[in-house]
């Protein structure tokens, strides 16, 4: 009786191990159909996972956004990754951040965009802008009182953080910019 108890509980993990990943179970049914001769299934099927993993590291990416900080909301984060204009713009991710006076903060993440170069040139133009540095890496800060204010941080070559805000003081900016996992981003965004 508990060896049948034992096959039985065996059983049910394995069972469950091997149904419990959707990707994995995706490139499986793939290989089958591709063994069997057909090709549509088999596509369809590598398509499907494809799409899952992308999902789940879209979710991943998007978890780099801070929560509100106290006294704030939060809108959804956005990610603008992947397709034909990622070509141009690279993977961006988004939040905004508001409280009830009417201020405002958005933080932004790009990566892997070729207008980078150009976009922290432009800034560093600004004749309001200075040289900035956090948590060490370099950028620039541009403060307007009664106006919006950003502070813009390269991180390695490829990555740029953009913390903008309207109705703020430079240490909410801050605070927001020290929210960000600086650290995992190369890992997170460019693998």
């Amino acid at each position: 009786m508990s060896r049948l108890i034992a096959f039985t509980a065996a059983a049910l993990v394995v069972a469950a191990t091997a149904h419990a990943d959707p990707v994995t179970d995706q490139i499986d049914a793939a290989k089958r159909a591709y063994e069997a001769g057909e090709e549509q299934v088999a596509i369809q099927a590598l398509e499907f996972a494809v799409a899952q993993i992308q999902e789940q590291l879209k979710a991943e990416q998007l978890d780099l956004l801070p929560p509100p900080l106290p006294g704030w909301t939060a809108e959804d984060p956005v990610s603008d990754a992947g397709g034909i204009a990622a070509m141009l713009t690279g993977n961006n991710l988004m939040r905004t951040y508001r409280r009830e006076n009417g201020a405002s903060v958005t933080v932004s993440i790009t990566a892997d965009s070729p207008l980078l170069s150009m976009l922290t040139t432009l800034m560093q133009a600004s004749p309001s802008a200075t040289p900035y540095t956090r948590a060490g890496h370099r950028g620039v800060l541009e403060l307007h009182e009664g106006g919006t204010s950003r502070i813009l941080l390269l991180v390695g070559t490829r990555i740029q953080v953009q913390v903008e805000g309207s109705g703020v003081d430079q240490q909410t900016l801050e605070a927001y910019l020290d929210a960000v996992p600086l650290d995992r981003l190369e890992d997170a965004l460019l693998g």
